[in-house]
């Protein structure tokens, strides 16, 4: 059976923005650097759909493993499994 809908389906509350963060996305925050070891929190910016997790691990605390091209990789635990997320810097922040 095909799924209808793409990757942002029931996603229109959780990647809301608030009234007063809404307008244009700082450089800061898209080019932030992590390095290995660090804790950060998945926290997607709605404006950018480049390098999105999937929505279930939205508010997640992970370990960042490395780097992979500009994105990084999030070593997060989902239920009782370890898995590796590839996320780019422009929705991660540390918690």
């Amino acid at each position: 059976m095909k799924r209808v809908g793409g990757f942002r389906r029931r996603t229109r509350h959780k990647y809301q923005k608030h009234l007063k963060q809404k307008g244009k996305i700082s450089l800061q925050k898209y080019f932030q650097e992590f390095k290995v070891g660090d804790k950060v929190m998945l926290a997607a910016e709605p404006a950018v759909q480049k390098g999105m997790y999937f929505r279930r691990f939205h508010s997640n605390v992970g370990t960042v493993q490395g780097k992979r091209g500009r994105c990084y990789l999030i070593k997060i635990h989902d239920l009782n499994k370890e898995k590796i997320v590839i996320v780019h810097p422009v929705h991660l922040k540390l918690p």
